[in-house]
């Protein structure tokens, strides 16, 4: 199975726009103030609209309320939501649209208790707990904490750069990887040697 590839936290045109040729699956776009990486509506839709087809455009929500939420959907074409809060099922499913809950992985988390919580997801995002922070710290987290059969697919996420994405396809086979602050060169500015090199690295652990 071909592991797919998300960057996520884009805040400039360009750099989604450059993901897009290398091959990137996913483009995810922050909706959380407090995010380094936040971005508009207005930034997001110009981010959109210069994407060509066939890239999947994922908008990050923590703990929004349904207005705003609602408010990016009546203005972007968004083919799945990304919940990275306390978000209960009920709240994650009323928008009618494919959503991934993130889950802050650490000592104690029963990730097979989760999927069956919020069964209709289509993946569980897998993040690194940082105390304080919602995703996005730039830190990994033990894969040995991931069980081998989960009833939905794994985003892999946490910590992930080029240097070791062909090891986190090798060694726990997600659906996909979702990579943020590890191919930046600064937060919410992506670098384009450190995009190719993620994605060159993770086409090339899935072809052995």
């Amino acid at each position: 199975m071909r592991t797919r590839v998300k960057i996520c936290g884009f805040t400039r045109v360009e750099d989604a726009v450059y993901a897009s040729k290398l091959g990137v699956d996913a483009i995810g776009l922050v909706f959380y103030p407090p995010s380094p990486r936040h971005v508009s509506l207005t930034t997001a839709t110009e981010i959109v609209r210069a994407l060509p087809a066939f890239v999947s455009v994922v908008a990050l929500f923590v703990d929004a309320s349904e207005k705003q939420i609602r408010r990016v959907l009546a203005n972007l074409p968004v083919e799945c939501l990304q919940f990275h809060g306390d978000e209960s099922p009920e709240q994650c499913r009323i928008y009618g649209k494919p959503y991934m809950k993130a889950v802050r992985m650490q000592q104690g988390i029963d990730v097979a208790a989760i999927a069956d919580r919020y069964h209709d997801a289509s993946a569980l995002l897998l993040d690194a707990y940082h105390p304080g922070i919602k995703g996005g710290s730039g830190s990994n987290f033990d894969w040995g904490l991931i069980p081998k059969d989960c009833a939905l697919p794994i985003v892999l996420a946490g910590g992930l750069a080029p240097e070791n994405a062909g090891q986190a396809v090798r060694v726990v086979k997600p659906y996909a990887l979702d990579v943020s602050s590890g191919v930046e060169t600064d937060k919410g500015i992506k670098d384009a040697a450190k995009m190719a090199a993620f994605i060159q690295k993770t086409n090339e652990a899935i072809e052995e």
